[in-house]
Parts: structure tokens; C-alpha cells; sequence
């Protein structure tokens, strides 16, 4: 049953693989809606921890390394330090952004084993594993790769397709390929532990059930793993790199990815109370409290491909050990796209967070506001630029920041920058403050139900609701008859103004801080907003500063023109070198003239797109060739060109003209042409032997 009233608060949102950047869609799917949920929370005034880290374990890390020519260990070190700069950046308020390279992690991770084992929870079995001949070693699932069963996907992985989600095996994939070598992987014994997952099922059925009240996207992806019947999961992995199994003779084995990652949150809050005290002691209150009334709530926030590993490996394997509360809700999201395709970090396909925050400076609250007003809370959803660009220049310009801007600004110009006082009220100021009363509850209560979408909506309602108040009261027109209406109008709009800065702060950190700079204020709980006496008569009122900028098109178009070049340049990279022809001898190759000419003249041919006319001086007598180049080289960036010429190559006639053999050109990855030339100086005609 979900926890009513919690003492205390464990937030976490999941662990990110440490082998490349961060992007958009890892901040929609989990990182933004739990840093919202967890802000709103200290708001009220809970004890949180909020608790995070990179999963730097596992065969994703191995494949970067490879890639890299760098050590596991060296590829970790380096996106931890980009991704946690780049989360401190963005605003993220993590307690803990720890790692699971840590020793906190590996003694915690080893402990848990070795504490299910020796209650005889494990199932220790001897199967049949890929093992690549070639390098050696036994395939963890991310080293093979093969067609999918479900959508004939070619390149799906041991694990999960990435094309339709389906969750497989190794032994499910048709076609088996190592990625280490390429070679056809062969079947090979070799012993590891299981989680009973299928024995287990009854206890985990009864905890799925008790939480109904979980986003129906969630509920229902367990109801189908539940349906279909849970199987027994391997918990240790043939690896080198990870955590090693703390059994005698386990030599080359670690622990699976999945059963030690989710225990980073439990080693990430000891390394908190390490960092801050100095001592991991008190960590058990927030994983196994035992006094009465001292609930601690644990919530996951993450993307739908870890619903599984979050509400049923894991919560399985905290049962098990029988000391540690369960998840009460896990507010999954789905998955965002990018201008019309999905979110692929293989293809390069998506927006790097460090690279915004390095060419959109000081636009952290607008890539937090859209991709909350796009979050894939109940369904896939999709970023685009020029979306971007709209809500920034509608939304947040043309909304949020006018009213706040038009308070502050008419206040510095009517009553000498100072919070007035409230006369009479007339019936649309008492509408105006009965509305902003009821807007703070009516948030918090979208918050607390992780729907962070409709929370933002009725944000921007409630600035909607201040523009249409100062449309209505035209206080710049009643200043020229009745100053003293202007005060009430004014006092009522900068009330609004502080209760907005504080319901939004959960979304717009950096934005609300500098509406409570400009309007005097202190930091105020949530409990503060909706009242209509936040500020005081007399309050100094600073300077109006602009809160969002308009974007131009030059700036987003430059952004999708990057996106696609990425996405090329990526394409490009796994372009194959053509495969070598059949093999001649060589009286064939010498069969070949091949000899160093000069182009002295070049034109266009008619009604050709492709052909130059040249005319090549090749030391003997000077010939005509046409050459299909015109989309690489204009005809007078050509002339005065050294190049190799076939000379004994037939005549062909082409557009009506004869070409008498053949330039020698290369073709680069994209396509372009390049001329084949010698490396010094050499007189028209000299062969090539």
C-alpha cells in the first residue's frame, strides 16, 4: 500500500551509463520531472534525499572504451565529469551524484550477494553461453548482436531491440554476431547464479497489486511482464570489467549490471553521509526504518526501458533480503523523440546537454520549461526546435516574462519603485486574489501526482491570469485620473508576481530567483504562496530586468542544420571501404598507360549537369576528354591541374563528343571527388609504373 504521510523522502532518479554524454531525452525521461518533484518537496519542507549517480559498470562502458582506445576505468572518469558539470549547470539539486566505481558501491553490492546467498536465495546453474572463439571470451548480451525476433530489426542487441523495445535474449536472436570480432558466436558452459524470479512471482504480484494507484503505463507493463510469467534472471555476468562475485573460484565473473546498479541508490546515500559527515551512519533511515511513524516514501523516477529492473528485479531482490522498504511509486515516462525520429546516441541523433548549455548560455530554465511542457508522461513524445523556439518566444517572453516585466516596470514608473498599498477593492480584485489563493493547491496537488505537465500548465495560467488582470485594469490609463486605484491594481499584480515565483521555482529555478532579486523578497516556502500580503507596503521594488529573450530563427536553424550534419558525419563514419576487386595479374595492370598530365583548358558541356569538357596536355600531343565532375570543380578552378590520365583507355562518345581516356579521380566517404595527383612536380607524360 502507497505511504499516506512519510516521515521522510528517498527521490531517486536513475543511474546514467558513464560512456557518453547526457541528452534531452535522459532529462525528459526522468532527471527534470524528479529535480521538479524533489524542489517542490523541500519547498514544504520535507526531508529529502534526492539520490543519483553514473552506472559505470557493464558492457555499454567496454564497447566506448574500445572505441576510444581508452581503459573502462579512464571513460568513466571522463563523462562522470561532464555529467555531473552538466547537471550542476542545468540546476539539478542532487544531494548525491555518486558512482558505482566507488568502493561504498562495490562493498555495498557485495554484501547484498553474498547476504542472498548464504540465505540460499540464489540458483546456482550451469547453462550455455555465446562464446566468441575469436577474442576469446564469453559475449555479455550488449556484445552480440542479431536480428530480432519481433520486428526483423538486423542490429538488435542480446538484451533489447532499440527499434521496437522488445526486451529478448541472446539465445532469441536469429543470425548471432560478436561485436568484438564479427565472427558467429558458438554455445559454451559456464556456471552463474539466478534470481528465482519465477518461484518469487506470487510475492511480487501481491506488491505490483497493492500499487494501482502507479501511472497506467507503468501498472500495465507489469501486469504483461506478471501475465507472461517471470523467469529465472541471471545475476552474474562473464566479464572482466565490474563488480567481482565474492564467491572463491570466480575468476572472470561479476555481478549483473542490473542486480548491482539499483543498489548504487543505497551506496549513494552512504556516500552522501560520508561526504557530509564524514561517517555513513544514519543510512538506515532512509532505507530501513524500524520506529513507528518514521516512514521514508521511496520513489524512482525513470525512462519506461527500466520499468522491469525498477518495480520487479530489484523490489524482488529487497524482499529477499528482508530489511529494506520498496519502491511506493516509480512515475516512469515514456520516451522522447527528436525532429521526427527517435533519440540515438549510435547515430548521433539527439541534443547533448553540455553542448546546449555551452551555445545557449543562460537558457537553462527554457530547455527545463519545454521539455517539462513536452514531457512523455503517458506517451512518446517529440522535441522539435521550432517548438522550442515557439514556447520561448510565447510562452515564456510573450507570457511569463511580460507580466512580470509590466508589474515591475509600471510600479518603478507610477509609484516610485516601491510595493504600494491596497485601497478599496472592486469585484475584479477580489477575483484576482480568490484566484491566485486556489492556484498554489491546485498545483502542488498536479505535483504530487507526477503530473508535472499539468503543474506547468496552470503555472503559466496563473501568469495568463496576471496579463489579463492588467489588460482589464489598464493601470497606465487610471493613472491619469486616479492614482490611488493604480496602488491597489499594482499591489495586487507584484502579489501575483511573488506567489508565481514560487510555484514555479520547482521548474524554473534561476528564473524564480531573479524575480524575488527584483522584487525584494527572501526565500519563501510553499506554503507562503497564494497569500495576498507576501509583500509589504513601502518594499523596495529594484530595477526591471528581462527574464527570456527572444530567439531568432538564424539561432534554431542553426541547430537543426548541426543536428543533421551530426547525424551525416555519423553515417559517413560507418561507411564501409568498397570491397577489392578480383584479383589480375600484373601484365594486366601493365596492360595500363597510365601517365602524368596538365589540364590546360576546361568548359562546360551542354545540357549536361555532370560533364566538363577538358582538354589535357599529356607531353606527346594534347587530347579531349569529358569527365563527369562539373558538381565537384568549376571549369576554371580546374585549369593548370597536374593529374594521372589513362591514355590507352577506347574512345566513347558522350552528348555527341568523343572523350579520349580517362582522369583519375578518388571518391571520399560523402561522396566528394578529389583528383589523383603526384606528389612533386613531374613533365607531361611520365608514366606511372
Amino acid at each position: 500500500m502507497p505511504i499516506s504521510n512519510p516521515k521522510r523522502y528517498t527521490v531517486t532518479a536513475a543511474l546514467i551509463y558513464a560512456n557518453g554524454p547526457i541528452h534531452i531525452g535522459h532529462l525528459a525521461g526522468c532527471y527534470i520531472p524528479a529535480d521538479i518533484y524533489v524542489r517542490y518537496l523541500r519547498s514544504k519542507g520535507k526531508d529529502v534525499a534526492f539520490i543519483s549517480g553514473t552506472d559505470e559498470h557493464g558492457v555499454p562502458i567496454t564497447i566506448r572504451a574500445k572505441k576510444e582506445g581508452l581503459t573502462p576505468q579512464q571513460v568513466v572518469d571522463k563523462y562522470y565529469a561532464q555529467i555531473d558539470a552538466s547537471f550542476k549547470e542545468l540546476g539539478i539539486s542532487f544531494d548525491i551524484y555518486s558512482r558505482t566505481s566507488k568502493p561504498v558501491h562495490h562493498e555495498t553490492s557485495q554484501e547484498i550477494f553474498k547476504d542472498l546467498y548464504d540465505k540460499h536465495v540464489f540458483v546456482e546453474e550451469t547453462t550455455e553461453q555465446y562464446f566468441d572463439e575469436t577474442a576469446e571470451q564469453f559475449l555479455a548480451d550488449r556484445y552480440i548482436v542479431g536480428t530480432c525476433p519481433v520486428c526483423a530489426n538486423p542490429n538488435a542487441y542480446g538484451d533489447q531491440c532499440e527499434r521496437c523495445g522488445s526486451t529478448l535474449s541472446p539465445l532469441e536472436l536469429k543470425d548471432p554476431r560478436s561485436m568484438l570480432s564479427g565472427a558467429k558466436p558458438i554455445l559454451k558452459a559456464t556456471k552463474n547464479w539466478y534470481l528465482p524470479l519465477d518461484t518469487m512471482q506470487p510475492d511480487i504480484e501481491n506488491y505490483i497489486n497493492s500499487h494501482n494507484e502507479w501511472k497506467t503505463n507503468v501498472f500495465g507493463q507489469c501486469q504483461s511482464w506478471l501475465k507472461d510469467g517471470l523467469k529465472p534472471r541471471a545475476m552474474t555476468r562473464d566479464l572482466d570489467w565490474g563488480i567481482k562475485v565474492p564467491l572463491p573460484e570466480t575468476d572472470g565473473k561479476v555481478l549483473y549490471v542490473w542486480f548491482e546498479a539499483p543498489i548504487g541508490y543505497i551506496s549513494a546515500t552512504k556516500d552522501w553521509l560520508i561526504q557530509k559527515n564524514g561517517t555513513a551512519e544514519g543510512w538506515k533511515k532512509w532505507w530501513q526504518p524500524t520506529v513507528p511513524g518514521e516512514e521514508t516514501k521511496l520513489v524512482h523516477f525513470i525512462g519506461k526501458d527500466n520499468i522491469v529492473f525498477h518495480c520487479i528485479i530489484f523490489p524482488a531482490m529487497l524482499m529477499a533480503e528482508g530489511n529494506y522498504i520498496l519502491p511506493d511509486n516509480v512515475p516512469a515516462n515514456e520516451f522522447m523523440n527528436l525532429e521526427g525520429d527517435k533519440i540515438s546516441t549510435s547515430r548521433n541523433w539527439a541534443v547533448w546537454l553540455h553542448e546546449y548549455l555551452e551555445e545557449l548560455p543562460d537558457k537553462q530554465d527554457v530547455l527545463r520549461y519545454v521539455l517539462t511542457a513536452n514531457a512523455p508522461e503517458t506517451k512518446d513524445s517529440e522535441f522539435t526546435w521550432k517548438d522550442f523556439q515557439t514556447r520561448n518566444n510565447s510562452e515564456l517572453v510573450g507570457i511569463y516574462g511580460n507580466f512580470i516585466n509590466r508589474a515591475i516596470v509600471l510600479t518603478q514608473k507610477f509609484c516610485d519603485s516601491k510595493v504600494p498599498s491596497r485601497g478599496d477593492l472592486q469585484e475584479i480584485d477580489e477575483q484576482a486574489l480568490k484566484d491566485l489563493a486556489e492556484f498554489p493547491a491546485r498545483i502542488a496537488e498536479s505535483l504530487e501526482t507526477y503530473r508535472f505537465r499539468e503543474a506547468l500548465t496552470l503555472i503559466m495560467d496563473l501568469a495568463r491570469s496576471g496579463n489579463k488582470y492588467l489588460a482589464e485594469t489598464q493601470p497606465w490609463h487610471v493613472i491619469k485620473t486616479d492614482p490611488e486605484r493604480v496602488n491597489t491594481i499594482l499591489n495586487i499584480a507584484l502579489q501575483i508576481s511573488a506567489t508565481l515565483s514560487i510555484v514555479s521555482e520547482p521548474v524554473l529555478p534561476f528564473t524564480a530567483v531573479k524575480i524575488q532579486e527584483q522584487l525584494g523578497m527572501s526565500n519563501k516556502t510553499w506554503d507562503y504562496a497564494g497569500n495576498q500580503d507576501l509583500l509589504s507596503p513601502g518594499q523596495p521594488v529594484l530595477e526591471a530586468k528581462l527574464l527570456f529573450e527572444k530567439i531568432e530563427d538564424h539561432v534554431i536553424e542553426k541547430q537543426i542544420q548541426k543536428l543533421h550534419e551530426a547525424k551525416r558525419m555519423n553515417e559517413l563514419e560507418g561507411k564501409t571501404v568498397t570491397a577489392i576487386k578480383p584479383e589480375i595479374q600484373y601484365d594486366d595492370f601493365g596492360k595500363m598507360d597510365i601517365r602524368v598530365a596538365t589540364i590546360v583548358a576546361a568548359e562546360n558541356v551542354p545540357k549536361s549537369k555532370k560533364l566538363l569538357k577538358l582538354l589535357v596536355d599529356i607531353g606527346v600531343e594534347q587530347r579531349t576528354v569529358l569527365s563527369g565532375i562539373s558538381e565537384h570543380f568549376s571549369a576554371e578552378e580546374v585549369i593548370g591541374k597536374k593529374v594521372l590520365y589513362l591514355a590507352n583507355l577506347a574512345p566513347r562518345k558522350m552528348m555527341g563528343l568523343e572523350s579520349h581516356g580517362m582522369i583519375l579521380m578518388a571518391e571520399d566517404r560523402d561522396g566528394s571527388l578529389a583528383f589523383v595527383q603526384p606528389g612533386k612536380e613531374v613533365w607531361n607524360g611520365g608514366t606511372v609504373n
